[in-house]
């Protein structure tokens, strides 16, 4: 597949695109799900509780805070994440303004 050409829509097409990113792979989805949970997390405690190897997680949680969905933070040798609280419902005000358009009521297919 090739690149996505991303300079040929707009900011909010590709921010939509970005965000919906968060939610198109199941574990990104088990991980914001368990934060949310707990309020809190130890990067081990979600290998526990996903069942996916540390790497795994990893991928997905640098996927997450590159998003700008999550935060981090160093305790010892551990790294605590968090869901972003001001990222959160930025992203709720995007993905909520997409998706409450009214679909056409156009007979077409």
């Amino acid at each position: 597949m090739g690149r996505s050409k991303s300079e040929l829509f707009s900011a909010q097409q590709n921010r939509i695109a970005s965000l919906a990113k968060a939610f198109s792979h199941p574990a990104r989805v088990a991980i914001l799900q368990y934060l949310f949970k707990i309020d809190t997390c130890v990067c081990g405690s979600l290998v526990d509780e996903i069942g996916l190897s540390q790497p795994t997680i990893s991928q997905h949680l640098k996927e997450l805070k590159t998003l700008g969905l999550i935060q981090g933070r160093v305790e010892g040798t551990s790294v605590c994440y968090c869901v972003a609280p001001e990222q959160w419902d930025a992203m709720k005000q995007v993905m909520t303004a997409f998706l409450n358009r009214e679909a056409p009521h156009v007979d077409c297919c």
